[in-house]
C-alpha cells in the first residue's frame, strides 16, 4: 500500500478505516465488515486511491479486488 491508501481492518471484533500512513482512524468504527469496507471503498474512490482489507490474520482473501485502484474498476 501506499501512502495515503485507504486499509479497511479489524482489532479485537470491531472494524476500521484508515489513511495509509496515519494512526488515527478515518470516520467511525463499525462492528459490520461490509458497512466497513463499503465506507471504507468509497472514501477511496472519493480520495482516488487504491483500498486494501485486512483481519488480524493478515490480508483478507477479497483484498485483490480492492487492491485495483478505484479508476480501474470503471468502464
Amino acid at each position: 500500500m501506499a501512502a495515503g491508501d485507504i486499509e479497511t481492518f479489524h482489532r479485537n471484533g470491531i472494524w476500521f478505516n484508515r489513511i495509509e500512513g496515519e494512526s488515527q482512524t478515518l470516520g467511525s468504527s463499525f462492528e459490520d465488515e461490509a458497512e466497513a469496507v463499503k465506507v471504507g471503498r468509497s472514501a477511496a474512490v472519493a480520495r482516488q486511491v487504491a483500498h486494501t482489507v485486512r483481519t488480524e490474520e493478515g490480508p483478507s482473501p477479497e483484498a485483490h479486488i480492492y487492491d485495483l485502484h478505484p479508476r480501474e474498476l470503471i468502464g
